[in-house]
């Protein structure tokens, strides 16, 4: 998996994701959003655009960093999710819990 990071105004961080999401690369991913998500009232848009796949480690990540985002008065958005991948989230029960957005250009409005 292949992960970068765009800064953009005001104190927002967009994470692109390109490959595959698993177990062998969601450590990657939690060190990443880990890293963004401890700033004060962090804002995070993860592209999930390019994802080819993703496993319960992959999301296991996108939900803690949703929830220690939410706790220290931020967010992280969830952009671009696959077919696949929204149908994984409603049958976990996330869809209600997490912020969903066709893309990174919705996920950064307010």
């Amino acid at each position: 998996m292949q992960v970068s990071v765009a800064h953009h105004p005001p104190n927002t961080a967009v994470l692109v994701l390109r490959g595959s999401l698993d177990i062998d690369t969601a450590p990657s991913l939690k060190a990443n959003l880990t890293r963004l998500v401890e700033r004060p009232r962090p804002r995070v848009v993860v592209d999930l655009g390019g994802l080819d796949f993703c496993d319960s480690m992959g999301v296991g990540v996108l939900v803690t960093a949703h929830r220690r985002a939410l706790e220290r008065g931020g967010w992280v958005r969830l952009a671009a999710p696959s077919r696949f991948l929204c149908r994984l989230l409603d049958t976990l029960g996330l869809t209600e819990h997490l912020s969903l957005h066709p893309d990174v250009a919705a996920a950064l409005k307010d």
